[in-house]
């Protein structure tokens, strides 16, 4: 019985509330609105000060406290997860006061909401190169800040799903047979991006690109592309001596060197 009754109490506080929230966003008392604003916004109901603060910046634009609305402003969609428009207040933000105590925090979290606005890498990257553009505009702009390492980190961890990107994408041409057009772009990503966890990898799909292209080119040309494939064997063997593709990079240079009529001793 005392459960039904405090389950009836929260109800009826919960439709009383409402009901006030409503009021309020009727009213004309725009000081009322400020005030209350600041209440949501420091006990973290951060939609309903977003609501408000929608009705309330306008009003008070050209104020002292235009700023600091304006900074729970982004604060507030930020605190919802809304990252794309928590990431345009915060630009916004950072530009039109950039001398204010927020300024440095604006520019972090900014870069912060593309962070997590970024998708996987199979998916278009946009995000993620909007991204590591804000955390250096940020380590420009803040070169003595407490969170440069940290910014720093994260423009790793994208720059990284970019090379995933490229990686997988050059990869797509290899499963599908387009061997020269694998070529290409593998030879793009290892140029683009020449420090990564990823280069034995694409290293041995562009040698193995290289020799599955000179295999079914017509006669004329496969000497030639041959050659480029030892010359590209070289280079990996080289870097990669104890590569865990090294059984079928042996066989890719012992095909090659018998057709090219050398010897196999490499």
């Amino acid at each position: 019985m005392k459960f039904k009754i405090t389950i009836i109490l929260i109800i009826g506080l919960l439709v009383v509330s409402c009901g006030e929230y409503e009021k309020l966003l009727k009213s004309t008392d725009y000081e009322l609105k400020k005030n209350k604003v600041k209440e949501y916004f420091d006990e973290g109901q951060f939609a309903k000060a977003s609501e408000l603060l929608g009705q309330v910046l306008m009003r008070y634009r050209a104020s002292e406290e235009a700023e600091e609305l304006s900074w729970m402003a982004a604060q507030s969609y930020y605190g919802m997860k809304d990252y794309i428009l928590a990431a345009s207040e915060f630009r916004n933000f950072a530009d039109m006061y950039p001398y204010s105590p927020h300024a440095e925090e604006a520019n972090f979290l900014a870069a912060l909401c593309d962070y997590y606005l970024a998708p996987r890498a199979e998916l278009d990257q946009e995000y993620t190169r909007n991204a590591i553009e804000g955390f250096n505009l940020f380590i420009g702009r803040f070169p003595t800040s407490q969170r440069v390492d940290e910014a720093q980190k994260y423009i790793e961890i994208l720059r990284e799903r970019l090379v995933e990107k490229s990686y997988l994408s050059a990869k797509l041409y290899y499963d599908m047979k387009q061997y020269k057009a694998a070529v290409t772009a593998l030879s793009n990503s290892l140029e683009q991006f020449p420090v990564t966890k990823y280069r034995e990898e694409m290293m041995y799909f562009k040698l193995s690109s290289l020799f599955l292209y000179a295999e079914n080119s017509v006669a004329d040309k496969q000497m030639e592309r041959y050659q480029a494939t030892l010359d590209d064997y070289y280079s990996f063997h080289e870097e990669f001596p104890n590569s865990v593709y090294s059984k079928e990079v042996s066989r890719i240079y012992e095909t090659t060197a018998r057709i090219l009529n050398l010897t196999s001793d490499n």
